[in-house]
Formats: C-alpha cells, structure tokens, sequence
C-alpha cells in the first residue's frame, strides 16, 4: 500500500475484548504487503468507564467525564480522529464530539451508509444490542428516517438471552453459552420479519457472524474499521 496515513485514535476498553477485535478487524481491513503498509493505530483501552447501560438508567455514574478524558489522551498521543467501538457509548457522542478537538466517526451512522451503498433494498432490521443502547434508540434514531424499520427484542428476550450473552464476552468465560443465547435471539428477531441482523453490540460479533443464522448478519463494527481506514488513507496529512 506504501502510504503515511493519518494515525486512527481509538476510545476502547468498552470492553477489552470488543477493542481488540475492532484492531484486529482494521488489520484486516488494510490492504498490505509488509508492516510498513500498515496504517498508524494509537488505542487507548480504557475499562474504567463508567458502565453506560447502568448510567442510562439512573443507575450509576455519567462516563462522559471518562470518555472526554480518554478521547482527550488519544488527542494528546497524536490522533489526527478516532473511533469508539462501543456502541451504547454513542448515546453520549453528541456531547462527547462537542469536547473533542478532533473528529470522531459514528459507527450507527456509518453503518446506515455502508447499507445505503449496498443494501438499498433491506427494510426490516433486527438489532441485538444492550438495554441501554435499546433505552436510548440510537439505531431508531438513525435508521428510521431512512425509512427502515427497527425491531428489537422483547424485554423478556433482551433480559434472559441478550444481556447475558454480553456479559458472558465481557466476563471472559466459554462463549458456547453466550453463542447459543445471541443465536436464539437472532431467530427470534428473524421470526418477527427482520431481513438482516445488526450485531449493535461490539461483543456480538464476537459470537454472532454471518452465516450463524438464516438471516444475513451486520457487523458495524467491521463497517467502522473499513471508514476508518477509508478516512486515514484519504484525508492528507
């Protein structure tokens, strides 16, 4: 590839497993030969946010503080923007993009136009995400001035299967269990109407791919790494 690039900050740690798939997804996203091909990465892994879901709530501390922080040192480590691979975070982008002296990309927004660009024709989607990014309707926001539908789980569903299955990732146990929990989730959703599932959790992707289900699966978290990249190599520096 033989490019310079911009360096691609990224707001991790939301959790830690999440952060290091999104890495490894900008890897591969990266057209290289050698690892001087490679695009400069500076993540800062930070699992000390507060938790969003819990703040979204009522239930715990705001993590804009933290995240302002983070982005800010990230900023300060030569960033030229970053990314967030979290989603529920993104219920405090707004406010967080207004503190920031860079820009940061919307991973909701940039999934909506990935599926502009090539699933002009999808209507109906399913969304497994965490309580609090249901709470907030970040992908509602985004997606149903497009003219798709959004449909979630049941908050029976959402509490025996969905949050479970997250935790499961988060907490570093065998994801056979959280795996057979996501995919009868997705079936449930796929039952409803839904013609693709959004993996609107970063954790999901790491038990949910496509192929999983009879549905086509979408990763915004592979749609993030892919403007990223798009962004450093084409922004000059």
């Amino acid at each position: 590839m033989g490019t310079n690039g911009q360096i691609i900050g990224v707001l991790g740690g939301m959790g830690p497993a999440a952060t290091a798939d999104f890495y490894l997804k900008l890897i591969k996203a990266t057209r290289a030969g050698s690892d001087q091909d490679h695009l400069k990465v500076l993540i800062y892994s930070n699992p000390h946010i507060p938790h969003r879901t819990a703040a979204l709530r009522g239930e715990g501390p705001d993590p804009l503080p933290a995240l302002i922080e983070t982005a800010h040192a990230l900023v300060r480590g030569g960033a030229d923007f970053l990314t967030m691979p979290c989603v529920t975070a993104h219920a405090f982008f707004e406010k967080l993009q207004a503190a920031t002296p860079v820009p940061i990309l919307h991973l909701i927004r940039e999934t909506a136009a990935f599926l502009q660009r090539g699933r002009q024709s999808l209507r109906c989607l399913g969304v497994l995400a965490t309580s609090g990014t249901l709470q907030a309707r970040l992908f509602e926001t985004v997606f149903e001035p497009l003219g798709v539908r959004i449909i979630v789980p049941d908050p029976a569903l959402q509490s025996r299967c969905v949050m479970p299955a997250v935790y499961g990732v988060k907490q570093g146990e065998s994801l056979e269990g959280p795996r057979q929990l996501i995919r009868e989730a997705a079936g449930h959703l796929i039952a409803q109407g839904a013609e693709a599932v959004v993996a609107g959790c970063t954790e999901v992707p790491l038990i949910l791919t496509d192929g999983d289900c009879p549905a086509p699966v979408i990763d915004p978290s592979w749609v993030l790494a892919q403007a990223a990249i798009q962004r450093a190599l084409e922004t000059p520096v």
